[in-house]
């Protein structure tokens, strides 16, 4: 958890950018990134060089010796040198020879380094780079935590700032989304729009704190470092800042790549992966010659959030989890392509749950409601019923702010603090991460008035394979007597959530 102190700095640095003339908040945090990797090589030199002195051995040069093509010495380039130079002079060192110095540093290995090729300096001026070098050079991030925090405090800032803020799904439902799949230490995980790499980061942070164990072992060491996470995007931009963020929360060498999912042949993907976590973009629609053909094998469709259903299933090895954000469209789309895709989850592979997700969840900048998948790739079935849950409270308000409604302890769906009952009730997800286990168990009996139900395949395939919550939820009308304000306010939520579905379902049936 960050301290205010270090939040004010980072608002500062913030502050300094869009005072700056620089306001674009993808720029800003890409410029921050770079300098925060530049500052980062400059440190592993050092620690090199330490070390060499330690055991009286050669230091690993990242800055060589000597002089770079343009004449200006290697040490220079160093962030020790420059930021004690004078601010013109700092701008033309780092302008016209740390950032070519960098894009060439493909050598280095990591993930990050791999996508510097197109990384420029945008700052505008001598006075702004100077002023960040200063404000980025005193903030204290030596461990791990530290560094992750202050980066998920800066992706933060791209969901505020208005329309990038598609490109971060919340912290606290991926954290959920993780917690529903466990990952293990012999996983092997992909998402395949990564954007920042959100969930391969919590996943990460999942089994540093479950599964200590994985690094006293040499293999599963080396796994977790080298191939375990796997995320791909289109946007360079993105690919930057999501391999930063991952060699930031300890992975150096995430396999962080370039690559269009759905327009590229998957071949060599093909059933690679055990675990899927992932919220692609949706509402969207691909020309049938830019698709990958062996997507449309599986769903003959242009919408974007069908062919990544279908894309998931092919990446998967048998027996591989995923747990998917998708439109509430794809639960009860009438088109062949929606009843095909659902009708292959259900009958030809392991449908486990399908959860309901507020309307207001990624406020403020989109009001689509959206649920998560979560299945197993079998190839020869294994659905005999799908559970069912209601998220009505995330612990967020689901206006345009998104305040929490609860201290920092109490939020999520593993808090620190015990919650009451009124607390309960403006957070579901430690429910629902409660009766997920129980989902094959006490959750079988609980009747379809409640808030989360098992239905039968047999009653899923009658309807049509529709998968909407409100399609198999039964209503006692005398609940609704003598209801307190929260109960209230929780059915207005739903009879909201109720007509955005009856809407969405008549755009579908109009075209």
């Amino acid at each position: 958890m960050l301290t205010g102190d270090l939040r004010n700095k980072i608002d500062l640095i913030w502050n300094d950018f869009w005072t700056g003339g620089l306001s674009n908040p993808l720029q800003v945090i890409e410029q921050l990134t770079t300098l925060m990797f530049i500052k980062g090589l400059d440190e592993e030199q050092t620690r090199e060089e330490r070390k060499a002195n330690t055991l009286g051995t050669p230091a690993r040069r990242i800055f060589p010796s000597g002089k770079d093509k343009a004449g200006e010495p290697y040490e220079n380039l160093r962030w020790s040198k420059f930021k004690h130079f004078e601010p013109r002079d700092m701008f033309r060192v780092v302008d016209e020879h740390v950032f070519p110095f960098i894009r060439e540093l493909n050598g280095d290995g990591t993930a990050y380094a791999k996508h510097m090729r197109d990384a420029r300096l945008q700052i505008p001026g001598p006075a702004l780079l100077a002023k960040v070098v200063d404000k980025l050079d005193a903030l204290e991030m030596g461990d791990r935590d530290t560094r992750g925090d202050v980066y998920e405090y800066m992706l933060a800032k791209i969901a505020s700032a208005g329309q990038n803020g598609q490109f971060r799904t919340p912290r606290h439902i991926i954290a959920t989304m993780v917690e529903l799949v466990r990952p293990t230490p012999d996983d092997t995980l992909c998402d395949p729009a990564c954007g920042t790499c959100g969930f391969l980061v919590a996943a990460g942070e999942y089994l540093r704190q479950n599964h200590r164990e994985l690094f006293r072992s040499e293999r599963r060491k080396a796994h977790f470092n080298e191939t375990l996470f796997n995320g791909f995007d289109f946007d360079p931009t993105m690919l930057r800042i999501g391999a930063m963020n991952m060699a930031l929360h300890g992975v150096e060498s995430a396999n962080i790549a370039y690559r269009d999912s759905l327009a590229q042949d998957h071949a060599e993907d093909a059933g690679r992966y055990t675990l899927v976590l992932a919220n692609p973009p949706f509402a969207g629609s691909l020309d049938y010659e830019t698709t990958a053909k062996e997507l449309l094998r599986t769903v003959k469709t242009k919408k974007t959030e069908l062919l990544f259903l279908a894309l998931f299933l092919r990446l998967l090895k048998v027996g591989g989890r995923a747990a998917v954000i998708v439109p509430d469209g794809v639960l009860f789309g009438s088109s062949k392509a929606h009843k095909d895709i659902r009708k292959l989850l259900v009958e030809e592979n392991k449908l486990e749950a399908v959860i309901k997700l507020p309307s207001g969840v990624f406020r403020p900048y989109a009001g689509v409601s959206t649920a998560i998948l979560v299945f197993t790739r079998t190839g020869v079935g294994g659905t005999d019923a799908v559970w069912f849950y209601d998220v009505r409270a995330d612990g967020w308000s689901l206006d345009d702010k998104r305040q929490p409604l609860l201290a920092d302890e109490k939020l999520g769906p593993t808090p620190k603090a015990e919650l009451d009952e009124a607390d309960a009730a403006k957070n579901d997800l430690p429910d629902l991460v409660m009766r997920w286990e129980e989902r094959d168990g006490a959750e079988r009996e609980r009747p379809r008035t409640a808030q989360s139900f098992c239905v039968p395949k047999a009653d899923i395939a009658a309807a049509g394979y529709d998968l909407s919550l409100n399609r198999y939820r039964e209503i006692e009308h005398e609940e609704v007597l003598h209801e307190s304000p929260a109960a209230i306010l929780a059915d207005l939520r739903r009879i909201e959530a109720e007509i955005s579905e009856g809407m969405t379902r008549l755009e579908e049936m109009l075209g």
